[in-house]
């Protein structure tokens, strides 16, 4: 799916909190409670997803494009049929708000991230909770599996990522050394580094195997809110408060480029599938594209 369509759906306005793609369709969550499953290319709406008590914060298809997960601030996720647009299973659980989802690689088992501290994992087949991740001291900001779906993450304001067993449960790494929140966390894609962003304002990439910072990413003037690297792995783009995106050497943390044209805070950054186009979302109310350094388009609500 193109970057066009999928900005079109994320301008529609103020109904859109969140959203995401997959293939020719579009879900967006909204603080109105309710889902919206979307025609890519068209704009039409398939599906409105209704069952939430409260405010949608994040939502997943999964990787085969048959389900869709929501999160909410009424504590539940839940999983959709994208097809009929039917509620499949409620996953009731937490204690505080849903922030974060995360579906495998395989698409049989999601992540869940919550304000209780904690995070699970669940059964996508029958919706029952697998292994409940507790150890961190604060609450969570963002969950992911890595490649092989054996591991996961997870990032909190307790200042520390965790590294856990999805088999066991069990947590196996903290990763220290940040000053202040860990606001995001990912792995690369073979899953042997992670990188986390963080409230301080620098960024970490760690070596997944032996815990170490490989790396310190500094030049940020405020809050890193978003951090991803490219599909290659040697680059890492982070997104900030302080109205710019930059782009990353991995193994050394040197800065390679400075994003600069949005008017308000960055809260969102992609690289394209070639690792070579850059999409950026502000509080501006734009999302723009980027290709070298240059802004190739921009999107206005």
């Amino acid at each position: 799916m193109s970057f066009t369509a999928w900005l079109s759906i994320i301008l529609l306005g103020k109904h859109c909190f969140d959203s995401i793609s997959f293939s020719d369709k579009i879900v967006t969550g909204s603080f109105d409670k309710k889902a919206k499953i979307w025609d890519a290319n068209t704009g039409q709406c398939y599906h409105t997803l209704k069952g939430h008590k409260m405010e949608i914060v994040c939502l997943s298809f999964d990787p085969h494009g048959m389900l869709v997960a929501t999160g909410s601030m009424d504590n539940t996720a839940k999983l959709w049929d994208v097809e009929t647009g039917q509620e499949i299973f409620t996953l009731a659980g937490h204690k505080a708000e849903i922030v974060s989802l995360h579906f495998n690689t395989d698409g049989d088992k999601l992540l869940t991230s919550s304000f209780d501290n904690t995070a699970k994992i669940w059964d996508v087949c029958t919706g029952q909770c697998i292994h409940t991740l507790e150890g961190h001291s604060g609450e969570l900001s963002c969950g992911q599996f890595d490649f092989t779906g054996d591991y996961c993450l997870t990032g909190s304001i307790d200042r520390t990522c965790k590294l856990w067993d999805v088999g066991t449960g069990q947590c196996i790494e903290t990763f220290r050394g940040h000053n202040d929140e860990v606001l995001d966390a990912c792995f690369n894609a073979t899953g042997n580094k992670l990188a986390t962003a963080s409230a301080d304002g620098v960024a970490r990439v760690y070596n997944v195997f032996t815990g170490a910072c490989i790396a310190l990413l500094q030049g940020h003037e405020n809050e890193i809110s978003k951090i991803q690297f490219n599909p290659q792995g040697n680059k890492i783009i982070t997104a900030s408060s302080d109205k710019t995106c930059k782009v990353w050497a991995t193994e050394t943390g040197n800065e390679l480029q400075t994003l600069d044209g949005h008017e308000d805070e960055i809260f969102s950054c992609a690289f394209n599938y070639e690792g070579d186009t850059i999409i950026t979302g502000s509080k501006d109310n734009t999302c723009r594209i980027w290709k070298d350094q240059t802004i190739v388009q921009t999107w206005e609500k």
